[in-house]
């Protein structure tokens, strides 16, 4: 099978978080909105748009990810998360470069999970705590919940809602790094 048929197929079926290691500093609004994240999609309008759109960016992380099912698994849950929280696809992708590099088995220091890089304490808080953070889908439905949650606490200040992601609020070289990686996704 040639490796479009695979995407189609596939396409077909189918934080970094300085926040520390307490769960005290746990937003109530954004474990509601992690709770409600989990409850509900499609993004792509169109299979062509899909398999293009999907051989195109499988071809800027096979670097990263050398197996061709899981590269395409991640990008269609990345678009479908990003989509469905109204984010930029290439600032989401740009984010996982930054966090994981594409990684979905990557641990932080802090202890931090999977592409996204998402804090274990958020499955407590949820009431979700058998939730695998390296499971692709799982990690970016949380990642792209927290992201939204900041960008409406910064009021749409896309660089302080990268930053209160990253822990690092009050500074710009994180969202700096995402901007730059985001540029290597935009289409």
């Amino acid at each position: 099978m040639n490796i479009l048929k695979t995407f189609t197929l596939v396409a077909l079926l189918c934080v970094n978080s300085a926040w520390g290691n307490s769960a005290e500093q746990f937003d109530p609004a954004l474990r509601d909105a992690l709770k409600k994240s989990f409850a509900t999609a499609d993004s792509f309008e169109d299979r062509y748009v899909a398999e293009v759109w999907l051989v195109d960016m499988g071809g800027r992380i096979r670097n990263y990810v050398k197996d061709d099912l899981e590269r395409v698994e991640i990008l269609r849950y990345a678009h479908a998360e990003a989509q469905r929280h109204e984010l930029p696809i290439d600032l989401v992708l740009g984010l996982i470069h930054t966090e994981s590099l594409f990684n979905r088995f990557a641990i932080s220091r802090a202890g931090a999970q999977g592409l996204m890089q998402v804090m274990p304490f958020w499955k407590n808080e949820i009431g979700r705590p058998n939730d695998n953070l390296t499971n692709i889908k799982t990690n970016l439905r949380y990642g792209c919940t927290i992201l939204k949650h900041y960008l409406k606490v910064a009021k749409g200040d896309w660089t302080e809602a990268l930053a209160r992601y990253n822990g690092s609020y009050g500074k710009t070289w994180y969202p700096e790094r995402v901007y730059k990686n985001q540029k290597r996704y935009r289409e």
